[in-house]
């Protein structure tokens, strides 16, 4: 049999078994830094890759990483490039590696336990008599932050370790145009397992971070930048973005339509929605608007707020105040619009009069 590096396989062994396991062992009794440094990095083969900052000492605590079906493993074999590269766990929760005759069961194992495993396959099978082995995760259905709701980019995005608000809704591309200013934040096992610790949620300003759900207020997260506010995302975790409440206006106006409330507005006045609508029409009754909103205790399911504009407008009113899916309903003068429509005749018969003159 020969391996990927051109050698056959039992000239590789006497190779390895004389001259270099020598050569090694000379080096490392030579050097004792070199040694620890040495044993150090290959100790621990089966570390987690991860696209975030160097672990701290929290990350540390984080319970150990299991391998879940269709997940994606990069599984290195130390000079065995043909071996090398990456591996999709089936949905069965097995790997087929090269030159073993039989599948390996990955799902339910740490990374290390994985590589050791295939260590020993390997071994057993003759075709390396001391293979390194090194395992990683690449990606993971399971071991991911979900965002979802009024974000530009709603997906899943794979975590292998810690991470935060702002980063989540940063690789989200930010928030919509339509969102609201509550994020509502549901825990996974994974985040309920590592600040279970009562240390974790000593503080009474982080308290709402150990609940399985709660929300947070975008409006002082992105103004402030509120650290507090910043909470922790383990992976699991799930990130709804509320969208906004929709005023709707309609009627005798230049632009009807739903309006949504922008981050951080719960509400808006009646002028401000005649605004967004591009102001009333001339044939508007504007005595007698009207907000309709849903009411559980009214007759019908909804109240009817009489909204007099001329004087609202002129300042002589109070601004009533809109709430999330009001109605603005402005409805069209019948006598307005008879003189409208008699002053447009005049205009288009004086206008062809003027022509046929001509």
């Amino acid at each position: 049999m020969i391996l990927s590096a051109g050698i056959p396989r039992r000239p590789m062994r006497r190779l390895i078994g004389s001259r270099f396991v020598a050569a090694g062992a000379f080096v490392l009794a030579c050097c004792p830094l070199l040694a620890a440094q040495t044993s150090a990095a290959i100790g621990h083969p089966s570390e987690v890759v991860s696209g975030s900052a160097p672990p701290t000492a929290s990350s540390l605590a984080l319970p150990d990483y299991i391998i879940s079906p269709d997940d994606v493993l990069i599984i290195s074999v130390y000079d065995a490039p043909d071996i090398s590269g990456e591996y999709r766990v089936s949905p069965s929760g097995q790997i087929a590696l090269p030159l073993l005759s039989a599948p390996i069961v990955a799902a339910g194992r740490t990374p290390a336990q994985l590589s050791e495993l295939i260590s020993e396959k390997y071994r057993e099978s003759e075709i390396f008599r001391h293979p390194r082995v090194t395992v990683a995760a690449r990606e993971s259905r399971v071991h991911a932050v979900t965002i979802a709701g009024a974000v530009k980019r709603p997906q899943i995005y794979p975590v292998f370790g810690k991470t935060t608000l702002l980063d989540v809704l940063s690789q989200a591309e930010g928030l919509a145009d339509d969102a609201g200013n509550l994020a509502i934040v549901t825990r996974g096992v994974i985040a309920m397992q590592a600040i279970k610790p009562p240390e974790a949620c000593g503080s009474t300003s982080k308290q709402a971070s150990c609940d399985s759900t709660f929300s947070v207020d975008l409006t002082r997260l992105t103004e402030t930048g509120d650290p507090l506010l910043n909470v922790d995302l383990y992976p699991g975790d799930r990130v709804t973005v509320q969208r906004a409440g929709i005023i709707y206006v309609v009627g005798a106006v230049n632009r009807p339509g739903g309006f949504p409330l922008k981050t951080g507005q719960e509400d808006m006045t009646v002028i401000q929605a005649v605004a967004l609508a591009e102001d009333l029409k001339p044939t508007a009754a504007r005595k007698k608007a009207m907000i309709i909103r849903k009411s559980p205790a009214a007759i019908n399911g909804r109240e009817e707020i009489a909204v007099n504009l001329t004087n609202v407008l002129a300042g002589r009113e109070h601004d009533t105040r809109l709430q999330a899916r009001d109605i603005l309903f402005v409805p069209e003068s019948t006598g307005k619009r008879a003189l409208h429509r008699a002053a447009e005749a005049a205009i288009t018969a004086a206008t062809y009069g003027i022509i046929y003159r001509w």
